[in-house]
């Protein structure tokens, strides 16, 4: 049975940092593709970062907004993804949601690519 559980969401003042983390069980990574969504009230959930194996090799996927703010990565030791965030501004404020799935090589923000979600965790950014 596959699960996904998110924390390290909380509230920041403008320009600091938090991370994220998405224990993943049931997954074996290197067939795994992963990623973080968010969605902000009265808006679309968008794609953040996605992680997945193409062959030997990791690739990652960003939405422009985050790109150098923003590292997603994963540790399938620890069976836990991340999402390290610096440089956090109020338009970061949102649910951030991790999500997977299984039997799946490269990285994509395509929500419609994963079938499996965790519950969500809250970022808030103040000014």
């Amino acid at each position: 049975q596959v699960q996904l559980v998110e924390s390290g969401g909380g509230s920041v003042q403008s320009g600091g940092s938090l991370r994220l983390s998405c224990a993943a069980s049931g997954y074996i990574f290197s067939d795994t593709c992963m990623g973080w969504f968010r969605q902000a009230p009265g808006q679309e959930r968008e794609g953040v970062a996605s992680i997945g194996s193409v062959g030997s090799e990791t690739s990652t996927r960003y939405v422009e907004s985050v790109k150098g703010r923003f590292t997603i990565s994963r540790d399938s030791a620890k069976s836990t993804l991340y999402l390290q965030m610096n440089s956090l501004n109020p338009e970061d404020t949102a649910t951030y949601y991790c999500a997977a799935r299984r039997f799946c090589s490269g990285s994509t923000l395509d929500s419609g690519t994963y079938n499996d979600w965790g519950q969500g965790t809250q970022v808030t950014v103040s000014p």
